[in-house]
């Protein structure tokens, strides 16, 4: 498995690209059967597939015909539940040595 950290753009395209064919034939889909689903051409779908190219709009149709969509869900979540838990995370205020004095 690829490891997003450390790869280009263009590698996690085409990473994605792979694990969306890989669930598709896991689902005994066609690409035709997930571009009807989908709402999108079959070429959109080959080309998400073998280019990782898409526009947004027609990546998360093809996710929600392949019932991923929810994978999606984690990308956005704030780790922060409330203001109080933000007041916790923000940087301490930096505070100055005390002033030696030289007798």
């Amino acid at each position: 498995m690829l490891d997003f950290n450390f790869s280009t753009h263009q590698e996690i395209s085409l990473e994605i690209g792979h694990r969306i064919r890989v669930r598709r034939i896991a689902l005994n889909l066609t690409q035709p059967d997930v571009a009807e689903r989908a709402g999108v051409a079959k070429g959109t779908v080959s080309n998400i597939e073998t280019k990782g190219q898409s526009s947004l709009e027609s990546l998360i149709r093809v996710l929600q015909a392949l019932n991923l969509v929810q994978e999606l869900q984690p990308l956005f979540q704030s780790p922060v539940r409330s203001i109080e838990q933000l007041r916790k995370l923000e940087a301490p205020t930096r505070k100055r040595a005390s002033k030696k004095r030289i007798s």
